[in-house]
């Protein structure tokens, strides 16, 4: 199963992404060091981390689901960096999906 997925930290910042295995355990690539910045030693203690599943395929090509996380980026404005945590340039993801994220 090929999945796109939501993480959303305790400050209410996202991370779309997408996982061709449908791991349970998988969280995806989010920028640690970005995250780090955000919580404190006291916040790291105890906090809960939300992953949510929004579409999910079991025929779809890699592609298609490259489009559809691209679709999914933009519709949660998963493209403002004052509310997401990536390591990759979305730019460039928008590239190899023919669509302009920012």
């Amino acid at each position: 199963m090929k999945v796109i997925y939501k993480i959303t930290y305790p400050n209410g910042k996202i991370y779309i992404g997408q996982d061709l295995t449908d791991s349970i355990n998988y969280f995806g690539s989010a920028n640690s060091k970005l995250i780090e910045k955000d919580f404190t030693r006291e916040k790291r203690r105890d906090f809960v981390i939300r992953k949510e599943i929004l579409w999910e395929s079991e025929t779809a090509s890699n592609q298609e689901v490259n489009a559809k996380e691209v679709e999914y980026i933009l519709l949660f404005r998963a493209n403002d960096p004052s509310i997401v945590y990536y390591i990759n340039d979305l730019n460039s993801m928008a590239r190899n999906s023919n669509k302009c994220l920012l």
